[in-house]
Parts: C-alpha cells; structure tokens; sequence
C-alpha cells in the first residue's frame, strides 16, 4: 500500500524540492504551510512538474484546528518536517518568535503525530548545531552548541527527539543536519527566491545576476584560506531532496533512526562561488570586499561518509550544476518564460 507523508513546509525552498523527489519515489504527499516563506503559486507549479494534483492544506503549525483538519483528512504514515524560521540574523531580533515557531511548532506535530498513531519524523536540522566547530570535516558526533537563536532552537529540537525517542520506543526519527542547500530544480519551475535581501550567499548573487541588487558584499577576504574568503560545502537542492527521501525509506522500511549529515564533503569558497556563478550568467559581477562578520569561521565542511554508510546517500551535482540551476530557475522566473 502505498504510504502518505506530511509535508509541513512544503511550499517552501528545500520542502518543494522534496516533494517533488517523494512523488517520483511512489509517495502520496500531503503538504502544509502558511506561505509566509513561499510562493503562492508552488502548488500550481508542483503539479505542472509532477503531472499529479497537489494536496495542499494553508495553515498554521501553531493552530490546534489546523493540525486536526490534516490529520482527519489523510491517514498519515509518517512526516518530514521542515516548517520552521530559519534566518540566522533576523533571530538575534526575535528569539521568542524562532523558539515558538520551531521548538512549540515541534512540539504540537510530535502530540497530534502521537495521537494518530504516527511515530516516524524526518526532521530537517542544520550544520548550524556544530557551532564554531574544532574539528574540520565535522564527524556527526562533533559537540553540539548554539551561537544564535536560531542554532538554539534546532539544537533543541534535535534534543526534543531524542528525549521522547528514550521515552517511548514507537518512535524512530531521520535527523538531517543539513550544510549549504543552494541550487533549482531542472524544471526551472521551482528554486529559492527570498524576499528582500538573502541571509545565503547564492541567492545573493542571484540578485546580483538579474540587477536586484547592486553588488555582493563579501564579508572578509583574509582568512586563513586558499584565496582568503570563507570556505562551505554546499549542496544541490535536489540532492538534499534525494536526502530525505532515502531517510523516509530507512525509517519505513527498516525502522533505523539516524543523525546524519547532509553535504558533498567538498567546500568552495566565496570567490569560487562568484566565478562559477559567472560563468553560468555569462557576465562579470561585481562584488565589494566587507568586513568579516561575528560569527563566521573559517571553514565549514561535512564528513559525509556515514550518510553513505547508513542511508546510501552521495550528492551527485557539483557546483557547476548548482550555479547553472539557480541561474536558469531565477532568469526564467524574473522574465516570466514558461518553462
């Protein structure tokens, strides 16, 4: 038979990609969101790729009614769980909000899951738990601490599911901790696209690319790296996609919770970034060097050897692909070309 996955957030960047990725893996897929982080017109571009009507419910994760309609609606056999706050800056401004959206947020999912009788999650975390990490690749039994309320509360999450995993034994959860999500889906249909200024380094160039935004600043050029710019590992959304559906399965088909992280295990730098965005456009664009952010290390790279040990998961995109994808979702959609 086959399953029903919730999607909450599924309207948004990487939950669109997913769902996309769950449909051709045989899901049915039930999405919820409160499009106050995406498009109104996703669930109409969904269907336009996937040739399927989409389940879409609007709603607040927060609202007790809404959580009811769902669950009432569609026997729901487990959820991947991605709707949350996610900008790293703007939670310095308003902890208490991150904290009820995703820890509270969590919290009422994981009691109406439990009241349906639903005990798998696939809950999206961020390489952000790792802090200022001391080892480089990070291993995923690195130590965990927060440098902002946005670490905090995914930190915190992971620690909600763990206690509740040690509590009752029905439960069996896919931690993916997550590295740098950059890219568009090869439809051009669906890819990233933030209001106002990008708290991420592609969509900020993107900006550049189609004149949204004059110049990008990069934020320190004299690190202890190749060309003096901050290193990350970033990977192709619809690789992180692939994620989420082999942890899905793992958590099925063979009830293996995980912890795993989520990367290429290859890290380019800011300039490297630049150029290879260049390249995609096909056009110089201009950048400004600023000082170094608080916060901000050096490098951040995944080990990501146990993601392929457990759940069989290796990106395949390398960031060619990446740039190529962005530019073609962010010129099409800014030039209203039917894909």
């Amino acid at each position: 038979m086959t399953k029903t996955i919730l999607l909450t957030g599924g309207a948004g960047y990487i939950g669109s990609h997913t769902y996309v990725a769950l449909v051709e893996a045989g899901y049915d897929v039930v999405i919820l969101d409160d499009f106050s982080n995406a498009r109104e017109d996703v669930p109409e571009r969904l269907e336009m790729i996937t040739g399927k009507p989409v389940a879409c419910h609007r709603g607040d994760l927060l609202d007790p009614a809404v959580l009811d309609t769902v669950f009432n609606s569609h026997k729901i056999d487990a959820v991947v769980h991605f709707a949350a706050k996610k900008a790293v800056g703007e939670s310095t401004r308003m902890p208490l909000e991150y904290i009820e959206v995703n820890c509270t947020g969590l919290v009422a999912l994981l009691k109406r899951m439990r009241e349906a009788g639903c005990f798998r999650l696939v809950f999206s975390s961020s390489a952000t738990v790792y802090g200022e990490p001391k080892v480089v690749p990070i291993p995923e039994d690195a130590e965990r601490f927060h440098t902002s309320p946005y670490a905090y509360t995914k930190l915190m999450g992971e620690q909600i599911l763990e206690q509740l995993g040690a509590s009752d034994d029905r439960w069996a959860f896919g931690v993916l901790r997550y590295f740098n999500p950059v890219g568009a889906h090869t439809s051009g249909q669906i890819g990233e696209d933030p209001n106002g200024i990008p708290n991420n380094l592609m969509p900020y160039i993107a900006k550049v690319a189609v004149g949204e935004l004059p110049a990008l600043n990069v934020f320190g050029d004299d690190y202890d790296t190749p060309d003096g710019t901050g290193l990350r590992d970033y990977i192709h959304v619809e690789d992180l996609a692939r994620a989420h559906v082999l942890s899905l399965d793992a958590l099925l088909e063979r009830d293996e919770g995980h912890v795993l992280n989520i990367g290429t295990g290859q890290a380019y730098s800011v300039l490297e970034m630049l150029r290879a965005y260049e390249r995609a456009c096909g056009k110089p664009l201009p950048y400004v060097i600023a000082p170094r952010r608080s916060g901000d290390v050096p490098v951040l790279l995944a080990r990501v050897d146990r993601a392929a040990e457990v759940i069989g998961f290796r990106a395949e995109y390398g960031l060619e692909t990446m740039c190529a994808s962005s530019w073609a979702w962010i010129s099409r959609l800014r030039n209203s070309v039917p894909a």
